[in-house]
């Protein structure tokens, strides 16, 4: 006849065997446990008439485990040990939520670094992981990342989910120090002897990336001039990199707007006259299929959201469109 759950005997009872057994001593036992010898060796024969078997050889000074004695402490122990990592995993605090991001150097570094330090101010509890990589075009596609910041479409599978964002305006910025020493720029003709700090072909041609480049002969020509020979004065395949060197008064670089609108708003840069540049491309953020039940991820795609619709209605800049964008 098989033993129920509810015929066992006490847990506790089960325990003490675990212990007498491991010193092969109820004394010994007993002090561990805090109790009198008698009162283990009282135990451990209440357990044995439960059981209705011997679970100790009881010697002169010594005692020995039966077969049953064995076969139960194997089973014992491995109980309390399930019992103890299922507690510990109970009482164990809970992992912070975590939202991980995937985008260019440039979309993480200008744009969304911003938006991640805003909602973390709001919610200190969520942790980040910012994945950045102009050469790394799967980036997007890995398992633990949640949302994606991309350009175009056509770079997604069907059944993904895509939630726009902004379309490509260009625009020259540079520092006010640079403005207020080399200026004034009244248009796009002044700029052809600036300091201009322009893209590499590289950045364009990055797996990442991979568009239609959009450099400053492309403004000018947009802009109504034609200038065979221009010589930029300085040249990287990193944008963070070029915005950086203009907040510092180093030149001129092309502003997209949603990359340096951050460091206008902050008066770290400005715009030298308005003749922006549409570019016939938008941005896009993917949720991956996998993140669209977490709360924590929903919330901050939200205020992403929420936050370009209201910054949208306060500014809606106009000028010439081209191809594609960066």
């Amino acid at each position: 006849m098989l033993l129920k759950r509810r015929y066992l005997p006490s847990l506790g009872s089960f325990a003490t065997f675990e212990v007498a057994a491991k010193h092969l001593s109820f004394t010994l036992a007993g002090n561990e446990l805090n109790v009198t010898q008698a009162a283990i060796s009282q135990q451990i024969r209440g357990l044995e008439k439960s059981l209705g078997v011997t679970l100790f050889i009881r010697k002169h000074n010594s005692l020995e485990l039966t077969l049953d004695g064995q076969r139960l402490l194997t089973a014992v122990s491995g109980g309390l040990d399930i019992i103890c990592d299922a507690i510990n995993d109970i009482n164990a605090p809970s992992d912070p939520p975590l939202i991980t991001c995937s985008g260019t150097n440039a979309a993480i570094a200008c744009w969304l670094k911003s938006l991640v330090d805003r909602f973390r101010s709001e919610r200190p509890d969520v942790r980040f992981v910012l994945l950045a990589s102009d050469e790394d075009d799967t980036l997007r596609n890995f398992d633990e990342v949640d949302l994606s910041v991309i350009c175009g479409n056509e770079r997604c599978e069907v059944g993904e989910s895509l939630y726009y964002l902004f379309p490509e305006i260009v625009q020259p910025v540079c520092s006010r120090d640079y403005l207020d020493q080399h200026g004034p720029f009244p248009d796009a003709q002044s700029l052809v002897q600036a300091d201009l700090l322009d893209l590499h072909r590289k950045h364009w041609t990055a797996d990442a990336i991979g568009w239609h480049p959009i450099t400053w002969d492309d403004w000018f020509r947009a802009s109504g001039l034609d200038v065979p020979h221009l010589s930029p004065s300085m040249i990287s395949n990193n944008y963070p990199l070029l915005v950086n060197a203009a907040v510092r008064g180093e030149g001129i670089v092309l502003g997209w707007h949603h990359l340096v609108r951050s460091l206008m708003d902050e008066d770290a840069l400005c715009a030298l006259f308005d003749a922006p540049l549409h570019v016939d491309r938008g941005y896009y953020m993917k949720v991956n299929q996998a993140s669209l039940d977490k709360p924590h991820v929903q919330e901050f795609k939200d205020f992403v959201l929420t936050g370009l619709a209201a910054s949208e209605q306060e500014r809606k800049p106009h000028g010439a469109a081209i191809g594609d964008g960066p």
